[in-house]
């Protein structure tokens, strides 16, 4: 059950569906980053600096769009922050190609295990090249399976032997396949069964995290949905989620997919595709003071030209949330 004023995992999952089923019904699904370069930019950006943040990096926001847009180095921060944060950035910019243009190795399927270990290679061959792992052997290199045993983790779990990686990396990839068929689990806990399965296998010597959560993303792009962006600050709940879908709960992990894909559609995604005119749920319009909550508010009293679907949600413009904002000033509110 859902703690009070906080809703069920079963209506995260369907506000989910109906974002995506909105996305491909009025606006032809998820634009490409030809089509629509502000939107991967910005998820470029947000990915990049929270997804090696939740391993340690310490550069801030503003230090990574530096990096990325400009290639220039701004903080004072230790080499190999910013390598890793370049790599991430190589990494993430070819998974969001995938999204309508896969590379020519390519078979159709979800993924592949040139996939993983090409992922792989991008993300960690930057700061490898300047500082390679100091127990790597020769054939241990960025996109090369590990040679080593893997101690267990601190919540008991035992990654295979390394010589049994490439064995069950197979057998993660033909389970990942199976996702478009569908197994009658909710799709954010299928993502959150394989995305943790990853990790207990933990092909690499090293940058495992990272790989991981990008291969999630190409799983998310391939199947017309926008990445999943595990911010910083929810760290905590992020790991707690991976202990319980290694032992088998699969539910919080999923949630938390859940609310991140949902979240990006309606921050970056449907006001970009829709225009001034169109109507899009609340959310998609939410910003700075101006919560969903407060948007349904001003609806309900009337205050907000909206419209009530036969679904139940709410929608409006971004023309008519802008002329709300500027009544509200002339108002003072």
């Amino acid at each position: 059950m859902a703690p009070s004023g906080r809703p069920s995992r079963v209506a995260i999952y369907r506000r989910l569906d109906e974002a995506v089923g909105e996305l491909r019904d009025r606006f032809g699904g998820l634009p490409t980053p030809t089509e629509a370069a502000d939107i991967w930019v910005e998820l470029w950006h947000q990915e990049a600096h929270n997804s090696t943040a939740i391993e340690g990096n310490t550069l801030v926001p503003r230090e990574v769009q530096k990096l990325l847009d400009e290639g220039t180095v701004v903080g004072g921060k230790p080499l190999r922050e910013y390598l890793e944060v370049r790599g991430y950035g190589d990494a993430a910019t070819w998974v969001y190609r995938q999204a309508l243009a896969p590379d020519d190795w390519h078979d159709g399927e979800l993924v592949c295990v040139q996939d993983v270990r090409h992922v792989h290679h991008l993300c960690m061959t930057p700061l490898w090249t300047v500082e390679p792992h100091t127990h790597a052997g020769g054939d241990e290199r960025p996109g090369d399976f590990r040679r080593h045993e893997i101690a267990p983790f601190s919540a008991g779990t035992k990654p295979p032997s390394w010589t049994d990686v490439e064995h069950q990396l197979n057998g993660w990839v033909d389970a990942t396949n199976g996702l478009r068929r569908g197994a009658g689990e909710p799709l954010p806990e299928a993502l959150a069964r394989v995305h943790g399965e990853f990790e207990r296998i933990h092909p690499f010597l090293d940058g495992n995290g990272r790989a991981g959560r990008l291969m999630l993303n190409l799983i998310l792009v391939r199947l017309g949905y926008p990445p999943a962006i595990i911010y910083k600050r929810d760290r905590d709940a992020y790991l707690r989620g991976l202990r319980k879908a290694d032992a088998g709960d699969f539910g919080p992990l999923g949630e938390l997919v859940a609310r991140s894909v949902t979240a990006n559609l309606h921050r970056f995604v449907l006001p970009a595709v829709a225009g001034p005119a169109e109507l899009v749920p609340l959310a998609a319009t939410a910003r700075g003071d101006l919560s969903e909550n407060a948007l349904r508010m001003a609806a309900i009293r009337g205050r907000l030209r909206a419209v009530k679907g036969d679904d139940g949600m709410w929608r409006t413009t971004v023309d008519w949330v802008r002329q709300y904002r500027e009544s509200r000033y002339r108002r003072g509110l």
